[in-house]
């Protein structure tokens, strides 16, 4: 999402230390959480368009008030939680064709139960309008379904086509299933709908979902919004990013919220985060920017190891390091620089003019490692391959302008490089790209985060050497990737799109990367389109193993459907000196506040 072995939580100062006495909720018994810079939720409904599918929203809004049917990430750890999902893992039969599941005792807070009616609402919702859910893959589910039935309120039974690969299954297919409650089944505020029993009625239902999604000022007050299966419920909503939370009573999970209060707050730049997190009286879980910190950590030390920390006297340093790859899209449809996009050696030429380790070393002070395909280089795992260990496209700007000057570009170093061989031949600049078309491009990344300032800016001026001009532009996390999505003909005008964070593998928690870059995928921004890659893809959801994987990874690693960039430690999360059941979290970006307690 807009992040399987196990994830350290690191050798460095990541244990609570002595209460404090002025730990800032402890005399209320709340705990203010600070969302990451010029990132603030702004959408409820947990079936998101790709515009809103993003670890705020899930993370911070969603989760807390509904739960998915699975729940993933357990005690740090890169892998499914039994005690915390809402259906027992799944039993297959018939040859791995049909898959049993059986839901737990869960409530809503209106007083009904979870139920298999709630799943198949979910089901014939993501049916009718599986083109805008961000995490629907074209053959995948619900497609590869060819019956469902629920024998009772607690079972469902799935059959699929053909029999899959039972992890990818379970992590990659039932892991998008949210089950949705009877009271949202509505096509106005009075009318009720049929979608749960019958998928020709999701069409109303999903306009009305929609429109009432869209309605932030009323997140807190609207009746549909209110009947949760989650720890928590929402009593207080600003679209700026200010979010109150209280204890759901009826919650059935296995740890009930002892806070308070659970409080979100906003902030426009890390910096201005910083300025109240260092007076140590109003941030319980906060983050330290890279650039505050007195020191570099030692270079061999993972991205979940804490180094110094210098608000040590009120806080405890736990580095947050999520499971998932850093990249930006590039927009291959785009009707002007397109055709420049589809050329591999174009491709190749930006990719070496990212520097990868000076970014890590210098801006990320070490909190990182380099992204050089589909699977993350951290933590160390059978599924990484040599080819990604030893990156296909190493920092060189030498190799840069080489990929340039044998596809017929003429290099400007410090200008802009041209097209001087137009054609498709070898040696000319390909297909659909003519002579004098310059290497002229703008991104747009978010803004607020220094470290990703300073990699744009260090982008910026490497790609200048070879003639690449980059207009980067900051915008708001939310306009960066509400602008960076697919689309076609004369109005898909954007080209590049950094909105700083890649994708954490969620609700996608094996990296097979069929959400991402498949064709036609929900997630796939750039359009990027590859049959050799789909039919790789395919063969990782069918069979099991570590051959499979690298087979599908080196390939995509080769062919670069995006901009690979550091996948920087997600957050040197800051906690209050006494806050307990914090310093734990979950590689898949996942918060439980539940757990918090002074």
């Amino acid at each position: 999402m807009l992040a399987l072995t196990g994830c350290s939580s690191g050798s460095g100062n990541t244990s609570p230390t002595a209460t404090s006495g002025n730990a800032p909720g402890k005399a209320a018994d709340t705990a203010t959480f600070a969302e990451p810079p010029n990132t603030v939720p702004n959408w409820i409904w947990p079936f998101s368009p790709l515009a809103d599918f993003s670890v705020s929203n899930s993370s911070y809004l969603q989760y807390l008030l509904f739960r998915p049917m699975y729940w993933f990430g357990d005690n740090g750890k890169a892998q499914i939680s039994d005690s915390l999902s809402m259906a027992a893992e799944p039993v297959y039969s018939n040859g791995g064709k049909t898959v049993t599941i059986k839901l737990k005792d869960y409530k809503w807070s209106n007083g009904t139960s979870v139920t298999a009616q709630n799943v198949m609402f979910w089901y014939n919702m993501l049916k009718a309008e599986k083109t805008n859910y961000a995490a629907y893959t074209p053959g995948q589910f619900p497609d590869n379904i060819v019956s469902v039935s629920t024998p009772d309120a607690k079972t469902i039974v799935f059959t699929t086509d053909k029999a899959y690969s039972q992890q990818w299954f379970l992590y990659n297919q039932l892991s998008t299933i949210t089950p949705m409650p009877d009271a949202w089944d509505m096509t106005s505020a009075t009318a009720k709908g049929d979608c749960a029993t019958n998928e020709s009625g999701c069409a109303a239902v999903y306009k009305y979902l929609i429109s009432q999604s869209k309605d932030l000022p009323t997140y807190a007050t609207n009746p549909l919004w209110q009947v949760v299966d989650g720890p928590f419920k929402l009593t207080k909503f600003n679209a700026d990013g200010h979010l109150t939370f209280v204890p759901n009573p009826t919650y059935s999970g296995p740890v009930k919220a002892s806070l308070k209060e659970f409080i979100e707050v906003p902030f426009t730049t890390d910096d201005a985060e910083f300025q109240v997190l260092r007076g140590g009286s109003t941030i319980d879980v906060g983050y330290l920017p890279t650039q505050d910190l007195t020191a570099a950590k030692p270079a061999n030390t993972g991205p979940a190891e804490a180094g110094p920390n210098p608000l040590s006297a009120n806080y405890t340093l736990a580095p947050w390091f999520l499971y998932g790859v850093n990249y930006f899209p590039i927009n291959f449809n785009n009707p002007t620089v397109g055709p420049i996009f589809k050329q591999l050696y174009f491709r190749q030429a930006l990719q070496s003019v990212v520097d990868q380790p000076g970014i890590l070393s210098s801006a990320a002070k070490n909190y990182g490692v380099e992204t050089t395909g589909p699977v993350p280089l951290y933590p160390d795992s059978p599924l990484i391959s040599q080819t990604e260990r030893n990156n296909p496209y190493p920092f060189s700007i030498a190799n840069a302008k080489k990929y340039l000057t044998d596809n017929g570009w003429t290099v400007n170093a410090g200008g802009t490089s041209v097209c001087a061989k137009p054609g498709s031949s070898a040696g000319e600049c390909g297909a659909g790209i003519a002579a004098g078309a310059k290497m002229d491009f703008n991104l747009q990344y978010a803004s607020g985060n220094q470290t990703i300032t300073t990699a744009m800016q260090s982008l910026k001026s490497n790609a200048a050497q070879v003639g690449i001009t980059l207009n980067i532009t900051p915008a708001p996390f939310n306009t960066v990737t509400g602008t960076a999505i697919p689309c076609s003909g004369k109005t898909c005008t954007w080209q590049m799109g950094n909105w700083g964070g890649g994708w954490v593998y969620a609700p996608d928690y094996y990296p097979t990367g069929e959400v991402l870059w498949e064709t036609g995928a929900g997630s796939n921004s750039g359009s990027y389109s590859n049959p050799a890659i789909d039919k790789l893809i395919l063969d990782t959801t069918t069979q099991s193993g570590t051959a499979v994987m690298q087979a599908y990874e080196d390939a995509l690693a080769k062919d670069l459907p995006v901009i690979w960039q550091p996948n920087y430690t997600y957050s040197l999360t800051e906690v209050a000196n006494g806050l307990q059941g914090a310093t734990v979290q979950n590689p898949y970006s996942a918060i439980n506040p539940e757990e918090w307690h002074y």
